[in-house]
């Protein structure tokens, strides 16, 4: 069975190789969905019976190990020099500096990555993170996937 929670934050960005207007500061609405595989649970009297995982369990997770580092933050290449000496210039500015360019394809990667032990055998159950897919705009999405 695979079951999917949704997501959305706000943050800002920018790829500073990039030809056209998203090499300028800029920010997106992201929607960010999960999708777990696993077992429905057959534990009459449980809580959690008849499901793969709670909903809210889902995105307490997601909201802890993600969402809450990057909403309302700008997040920042590492080598984009430029950026973080401005961003350094601001008392107090929520700024997360990756490893990788922040595109949509290596957000959906960083946080597949982060999440996929945080899921893994959660309940007893054999619980598997399948995809994530952030969409960095309503057209426009990455999906991580366990097969990546």
């Amino acid at each position: 069975m695979r079951i999917t929670r949704r997501l959305e934050f706000d943050a800002g960005h920018r790829i500073p190789d990039h030809a056209s207007q998203c090499r300028h500061l800029h920010g997106h609405r992201y929607v960010l969905e999960i999708s777990l595989g696993g077992d429905i649970i057959d534990a009459p009297g449980s809580e959690v019976n008849g499901m793969v995982m709670d909903f809210s369990e889902i995105k307490r997770i997601a909201w802890e190990k993600v969402v809450s580092r990057w909403d309302h933050a700008f997040l920042a290449w590492r080598q984009d020099t430029r950026v973080l000496e401005f961003l350094a210039s601001l008392p107090g500015h929520k700024t997360v500096i990756l490893d990788a360019v922040p595109t949509a394809e290596n957000l959906a990667a960083v946080a597949f990555e982060t999440l996929a032990a945080a899921y893994r055998d959660a309940y007893g159950n054999t619980l598997r993170l399948e995809r994530v897919r952030l969409f960095e705009t309503p057209n426009c999405w990455a999906d991580a996937t366990r097969e990546d």
